[in-house]
């Protein structure tokens, strides 16, 4: 999270199955869009501490996608829904 906070060639991010506190600290001074990735019954990453993190980060623009499934059953949808998201702000912002 810090490097997505603190790198400004970073236009847009994809992140996902995080959650720790040290990512919420940096969150807040993330300002680039945002799509975030949460697995509902994820037994590594507790839902509430995806949740918090998503609260804590500074973007105007971040969306979360919530699935059922496990750490590592991240549907298919959600990798091409990430290659749109990057297609759309990469090009908005002039990076593409």
């Amino acid at each position: 999270m810090a490097l997505v906070a603190g790198e400004p060639r970073i236009r847009a991010a994809v992140i996902g199955l995080v959650g720790d506190k040290a990512s919420q600290a940096a969150a807040t001074q993330v300002e680039v869009p945002i799509e975030m990735l949460l697995q509902w019954d994820d037994e590594q990453v507790s839902r509430s501490s995806c949740l918090a993190l998503f609260d804590a980060l500074g973007s105007s623009e971040k969306t979360l996608h919530a699935n059922s499934g496990k750490h590592l059953d991240v549907p298919r949808h959600e990798v091409e829904s990430a290659e749109r998201f990057f297609t759309r702000n990469l090009v908005k912002s002039g990076a593409v």
